[in-house]
């Protein structure tokens, strides 16, 4: 007589069998392992903790890293090849070459409080190519002019236009502000009409940016800083914003102005190809990440690459695109480790620069002014 459920001993075959799988070794494999508070408080030991935690946290510990192989990355880490200029085969030359670092981000990033961090950056020249849109200029220098406010997700639209109050997410900006902005920017478009008809000036989205860097004359702006040390300032998407809107009425008060795009997409083209490495940061998605993005495809994809966004892939979008997709373009290098944080950038871009462009900048700060006083 067979045993039936009730009185067996023994668990079913079957169900052993569809429950205890046999598992294999994971050579090699960390453990997942989050911060002891016991320890005490030390952020840099718990930064490093993130890379075992597991989710976000990790690609968070794996972007630390990979900000970090930009930054010091340099020629010399790589062997001779065969066809490399004389110059580049001596070695204190190789070592002086670093990895040229694109920087992308939407206008939002200008619009609230990294802009401080992205201007920290552009200030001590640690980064090399920047790419934004129109609002992530417009808003730099506006805030030069009057200040942002911080509002709430919930006020109400009827009730704002009402007053005069535009809302980006939680932020306010009056309507006075965009005003201050044009008595600011009219003249200066003035100008470069009038240099373009008497002195053939072409320009282009990076040369005007380059030009309002130069006429903000304050160290409290982004562009000021890229104009100051040479950096450029790609924004193919220029006329999409209050830029957009001065231009357009500028063009019934005086006439002419013409903004050549072709210029610009041969100079970030160029930037990508002549470089020896390349690594990409792209805060946000849109245009400035399939801009940044494609220049690199010039030169067969960057080296080093992070995004972070809130984007999915699922709608086909570039903007969720995931690493893996750009490298199928040829736009990341095939053996890269690049990597995708899925977070809103304002929570986590500060934490990630305080872990790398800093500590980087102050540890050879520090190096230098120890190296000027032996020199006394």
């Amino acid at each position: 007589m067979s045993t039936t459920a009730a009185t067996a001993t023994t668990a079913p075959q079957q169900a052993q069998d569809a429950v205890l799988i046999p598992c294999e070794e994971l050579p090699n494999t960390p453990h997942v392992c989050g911060y002891d508070f016991n320890k005490g408080i030390n952020y840099d030991d718990i930064f490093s903790s993130y890379k075992t935690c597991g989710f976000q946290a990790t690609n968070f510990g794996l972007a630390i890293d990979e900000i970090n192989k930009m930054l010091h990355w340099r020629l010399s880490d790589d062997p001779i090849s065969l066809d490399e200029c004389d110059e580049l085969k001596d070695i204190e030359a190789r070592k002086k070459i670093k990895c040229k670092i694109f920087l992308a981000y939407t206008s939002n990033m200008i619009s609230c409080g990294m802009r401080e961090i992205l201007r920290f950056l552009v200030q001590h020249k640690l980064v090399d190519v920047l790419v934004t849109t129109a609002g992530g200029v417009e808003e730099d220098f506006i805030k030069c002019l009057a200040p942002t406010f911080l509002g709430d997700f919930s006020l109400d639209g009827k009730t704002l236009r009402s007053k005069g109050l535009n809302r980006i997410g939680n932020l306010l900006i009056p309507n006075s502000n965009y005003c201050k902005f044009e008595d600011w920017l009219m003249p200066i478009l003035d100008t470069m009409v009038d240099e373009q008809k008497e002195n053939g000036t072409i320009w282009s989205p990076s040369t005007i940016i380059n030009r309002l860097g130069k006429e903000i004359d304050n160290p409290e702006s982004v562009y000021y800083w890229a104009y100051k040390n040479d950096i450029p300032v790609f924004c193919p998407a220029l006329t999409d914003g209050s830029i957009g809107d001065m231009i357009y009425f500028h063009s019934y008060r005086k006439p002419g102005l013409i903004v050549d795009i072709a210029t610009d997409i041969r100079k970030i083209n160029n930037e990508a190809v002549f470089a020896k490495k390349t690594g990409m940061i792209i805060l946000g998605g849109g245009v400035v990440k399939h801009h940044t993005l494609n220049a690199n495809l010039m030169r067969n994809g960057s080296d080093f690459s992070l995004f972070i966004n809130t984007a999915q892939e699922f709608d086909g979008s570039d903007s969720g695109a995931r690493p893996d997709e750009a490298i199928s373009w040829g736009k990341i290098r095939h053996n890269s480790t690049a990597v995708k944080i899925y977070a809103e950038v304002s929570l986590v871009f500060p934490m990630l620069v305080a872990q790398t462009f800093a500590k980087y900048h102050f540890a050879n700060q520090t190096k230098n002014d120890n190296s000027n006083s032996q020199k006394k």
